[in-house]
């Protein structure tokens, strides 16, 4: 811990391991907790409270429906796939732009006043792009510009749920460990499940009442939801940093290799969003060619839900099996693995590929997660989860277009090599930081 992120008391006390502290301890953010009995995903309950669990994971449900969502209302409005693509485009460029901004600011500002401007905005983009959306330009056709303009302001101003929860987990769990794994470990399945029902949600709502449905959820989602994360007890396991403190944290020089070191895992969810958008243009064209394409999103599923399984194993994962070695390993399966993507002629080979390629994502993205924290700077934390969590948007919208380049001239075995490749440039960048970090 860093004296200027957690003040002298609370550090001595996050030294403690759990299992030696007193049946009663006095928490960062106040409150009082009790040692669990329940089970090491129990313990997170007794962290951080009862009800930052549900809220976390329905607030960050809205960044989850937004690319989809974008594709499908522009879609409807412009009656142009390539309009509803751009839109889509537009929404992730926005994310991965404002992501690392929010982090920052998060940083020097505290998280609260971000988290609930950034909810107000969000909703005042969404607002603005609906407008924009049913305000046609034409006979049949709204302002293109404009409607990819406020997309990428919506993807913009969604607030970065995900990242900073992965940053209250840190200050909540102190030095340990196992509780770390087990926090990040829960974090990454409540990614998964979420980027699997956030969709859903979509087709859902934009099928039994409107396209426009879906945003008018996640403004209310984000008004209410994001409102209450950012207000949550648990923000105080993250205090902002005084005038002073922010004044001698950007004095402090930052070497090369630490800034290699950060580079890397963020490269690595690069890698990571590369593999999904290739896989998912894969399956895109799979279910194309067998004439079920409207199974895609289904398929897709599968493979965010073996994945999300997986992580939750990580919290049982032994100590001595240590974060460097345990990227490289899972990379290594991933790549594997991701060469079965080749094999399949038909939908039930598929299913059981996906299932199995789906194993070591979990695992990966937690261990991710857990180096980035490591190599950051305290005083950096928020700034670098964020950047972890751009990298995915960004590398699935360069996998996606890849993916989808070579799908047109070496069909789904062609956009599935994207998939295949992203896999093994995870494997390279695992291998030259577990170098690095044993140096």
């Amino acid at each position: 811990m860093n004296p200027l992120t957690t003040s002298a008391p609370a550090e001595r006390a996050a030294r403690i391991p759990a299992a030696e502290r007193p049946a009663a301890a006095q928490h960062p953010t106040g409150r009082r907790t009790t040692p669990s009995s329940g089970g090491r995903y129990a313990r997170l309950v007794h962290l951080a409270g009862r009800d930052f669990l549900p809220v976390a994971f329905v607030a960050r449900l809205p960044l989850a429906m937004l690319t989809v969502g974008a594709l499908t209302l522009a879609t409807a409005v412009s009656g142009s796939y390539v309009v509803g693509g751009l839109a889509s485009g537009a929404v992730g460029i926005g994310s991965a732009l404002g992501g690392p901004l929010m982090g920052h600011l998060a940083d020097r500002l505290g998280q609260r006043i971000v988290l609930l401007v950034s909810a107000l905005a969000h909703a005042v983009a969404i607002g603005l792009l609906l407008v924009t959306a049913h305000a046609p330009a034409g006979p049949a056709a709204p302002p293109v510009p404009l409607l990819v303009g406020a997309s990428l302001l919506v993807g913009a101003t969604c607030p970065q749920v995900g990242p900073l929860a992965r940053v209250r987990w840190r200050g909540l769990v102190g030095g340990n460990r196992r509780e770390l794994d087990t926090a990040l470990s829960y974090e990454s399945t409540a990614d998964e499940l979420t980027f699997v029902l956030g969709p859903a949600l979509v087709g859902l709502l934009a099928s039994l009442v409107a396209p426009w449905s879906p945003f008018v959820l996640a403004a209310v989602l984000t008004l209410t939801m994001v409102t209450s994360f950012a207000v949550h007890p648990t923000r105080l396991a993250v205090p902002a940093l005084s005038r002073e403190d922010r004044r001698l944290a950007a004095a402090r020089p930052v070497p090369g290799r630490e800034r290699l070191l950060v580079l890397l895992p963020v490269l690595g969810m690069v890698a990571m969003g590369a593999f999904f958008g290739a896989v998912q243009n894969g399956l895109n064209a799979f279910g194309g060619e067998l004439g079920v394409q409207s199974a895609t999103g289904l398929l897709y599923a599968v493979l965010g839900i073996s994945s999300a399984a997986a992580a939750l194993s990580v919290a049982w994962w032994p100590e001595r099996f240590r974060p460097a070695a345990r990227w490289v390993v899972s990379s290594a399966a991933m790549a594997a693995l991701s060469l079965l993507f080749l094999l399949p002629s038909g939908i039930g080979a598929m299913l059981v590929v996906l299932l199995l390629a789906g194993l070591p994502l979990g695992p990966a993205m937690v261990t991710i997660y857990t180096i980035g924290g490591d190599v950051a700077r305290p005083e950096r934390l928020g700034t670098v989860m964020t950047m972890l969590a751009s990298g995915v948007v960004l590398g699935s919208a360069v996998g996606a277009a890849l993916a989808g380049l070579l799908a047109e001239t070496a069909g789904h075995r062609g956009a599935f090599a994207a998939a295949v490749g992203a896999a093994c440039a995870m494997v390279l960048v695992s291998a030259v930081l577990a170098l690095l970090r044993r140096r």
